[in-house]
């Protein structure tokens, strides 16, 4: 199909098509637990959780050289202050506004926790969370934002810490002022930096398309292992969940596209041109790896490099409206009556819309993700984080969705930042034979 120069969107449609059939196959054939399944899912693993470990790899490089490249672009460094606090903002106002979708959804589809039954791998999940929230747990707000900061850089760009991400992007913020400082007094020393990082870009860069090439296969073994192992039962009963969960995430990305609308520029334009990566993101389920084709497609928007740059790694442990937004404020809903807690409550649901917005600082963009917002916001809220392992058997089905409205908030916030300082080119936005690059390389 590549040497055909088929679309990257098609080839990765087909493989998750192909995998969904060949699970079924095999779940039918011999069972969701049958040794023979177990066997041949483990030889799927070698290629789509090394598909998975390669993008997990490669996101802290390309996080940290892609907020310093955004300082190196000069268009970028006059008011840069202004573009941060724009993007944050957005992020985190879009994140409560998604909390309150999570919430209204659940009332709507009288979603509760006590409606579903505890299978033997609903309680392994439970006690693998409450062994996690003990790395939390007892933390006030203060010590929390604390974490987020790098005392060690070089420990986070391992990844050790569930807020590594957010830590990589402080320390990038670091570095990038520090060469906006050495550019006003030593303009030649920051010259020949500016085209270090740029080299570096350029090689990082390189190095994401290529594991990107392989998207295809990994999408098409861990759909395969996905459909294979699952409990069709399970998510049959599930199935209120699932739907509530995908009208939330509806709802939330007709809001972006209201965002847009508001700042004057039109949606189905915005739609057209993302449906790439937004397509890529709800396949792969790793917002980290969808930074490369979010960037690219910010640019075919008409956003400059520095704000597609800024916008694109923020969103990627800020404020990710799926992930760290609808998903703990619905889990939070259902399980407050089993702790007899009024959901109705106003002092309730305001608690949950401001601690789910200060929580999405620091999700990590490669899976989990949602695992750790949950963590925080019901740690936070003392609600037992045991429950949330509950929604273990349709987890895979649901994040494919919030990833892809993760990826569309991030790439929101760029377009209406660089609407609202007046930086996009209006011409290219509109300008709809203008699609990411990103298919001719990969």
């Amino acid at each position: 199909m590549q040497k055909k120069h088929i679309s990257f969107s098609k080839r990765v449609f087909t493989a998750l098509g192909i995998g969904i059939i060949l699970g079924f196959i095999l779940q039918f054939a011999y069972g969701a637990d049958s040794e023979i399944v177990t066997t041949t899912t483990d030889w799927f693993n070698i290629v789509g959780n090394g598909y998975v470990k390669f993008l997990q790899m490669i996101v802290m490089p390309l996080v940290f050289i892609s907020i310093l490249s955004a300082f190196t672009r000069l268009k970028l460094s006059s008011n840069i202050g202004k573009i941060s606090v724009l993007i944050i903002g957005i992020l985190l106002g879009t994140t409560a506004v998604a909390a309150v979708v999570g919430i209204a959804t659940s009332f709507a589809f009288n979603l509760e926790a006590v409606q579903i039954e505890q299978g033997e791998a609903e309680l392994e999940r439970a006690a693998q969370l409450e062994e996690q929230q003990g790395g939390i747990e007892g933390q006030t707000l203060p010590q929390q934002i604390v974490e987020l900061l790098p005392a060690n850089p070089f420990l986070d760009f391992t990844g050790a810490r569930p807020t590594s991400t957010i830590a990589v992007v402080i320390f990038a913020a670091f570095i990038g002022m520090a060469y906006l400082g050495v550019k006003r007094k030593q303009p030649e020393q920051a010259e020949w930096f500016s085209k270090f990082v740029e080299a570096i870009y350029a090689i990082v860069m390189r190095a994401v398309t290529l594991i990107l090439r392989l998207t295809p296969y990994g999408v098409l073994a861990i759909m395969a292992r996905t459909v294979a192992t699952s409990d069709l039962g399970a998510i049959l009963s599930l199935g209120k969940f699932v739907v509530a969960s995908y009208v939330a995430l509806i709802v939330m990305f007709l809001i972006h596209m209201l965002l847009l609308t508001l700042t004057g520029l039109n949606p189905v334009t915005y739609l057209k041109k993302a449906f790439p990566v937004l397509t890529f993101a709800f396949t792969a389920r790793s917002s980290a790896g969808a930074l490369p084709l979010n960037i690219k497609t910010q640019k075919s928007l008409g956003v400059p490099d520095g704000i597609a740059n800024f916008a694109g790694s923020f969103g990627l442990s800020i404020g990710q409206n799926g992930c760290a937004g609808i998903y703990p404020a619905m889990l939070a809903i259902m399980i407050a009556p089993t702790m007899n807690i009024n959901p109705l409550s106003p002092s309730f649901l305001a608690s949950v819309v401001v601690i789910v917005a200060i929580s999405s600082f620091g999700v990590a963009g490669v899976g989990g993700g949602a695992t750790f917002a949950a963590l925080l916001v019901l740690s936070a809220l003392n609600l037992p984080v045991g429950l949330a392992g509950l929604l273990i058997s349709i987890e895979p089905l649901i994040d494919m969705g919030r990833t892809a409205v993760n990826v569309s908030g991030s790439m929101t916030s760029g377009i209406i930042t660089s609407k609202l300082t007046k930086e996009i080119d209006v011409n290219a936005y509109n300008d709809r034979s203008n699609q990411i690059e990103a298919e001719a390389h990969i």
